[in-house]
């Protein structure tokens, strides 16, 4: 089997997730500038087997669609011409940052740790992708 790997978009950082290659434990890979995400990305797939990509769909509370959709559409726009043998799919992100900060606290990070943004989008990335594996099972 190969991977599944997760995306939580910023304007500024993107936070990665990816499964093991049995897709059975999802954990957090890395946050990077989202000016570096697609050659980060590309350089990523040459080396492991990825066999999709899910990205958190930014939407508002309500349902609506929030300022960031329309450059993670870009994204995956992007993604589908350059890479289309790997699959892309959206994945409701709502709440995720919020889950991700009461995962800090639950696991004793000190506020100052909380304070990195770096670490949030990350555990955030993560968090989509549990969510999208328990969806799928």
């Amino acid at each position: 089997m190969a991977r599944i790997l997760s995306i939580d978009y910023g304007k500024k950082r993107t936070g990665l997730a990816v499964t093991d290659p049995l897709q059975m434990i999802a954990g957090g890979l890395a946050t990077v500038a989202t000016s570096e995400l697609f050659e980060y990305l590309q350089a990523y797939i040459a080396r492991e087997e990825v066999e999709r990509v899910v990205i958190g769909e930014p939407r508002q509370p309500n349902g609506q669609p929030s300022e960031n959709l329309q450059r993670v559409q870009q994204f995956v726009n992007r993604w589908r011409k350059a890479v289309p043998q790997i699959p892309i799919e959206f994945y409701d992100e709502r709440f995720t940052s919020v889950l991700a900060h009461q995962a800090m606290i639950d696991g004793g990070l000190k506020k100052k740790a909380r304070q990195d943004k770096a670490l949030v989008d990350e555990i955030s990335a993560t968090i989509i992708l549990q969510d999208y594996m328990r969806s799928k099972r």
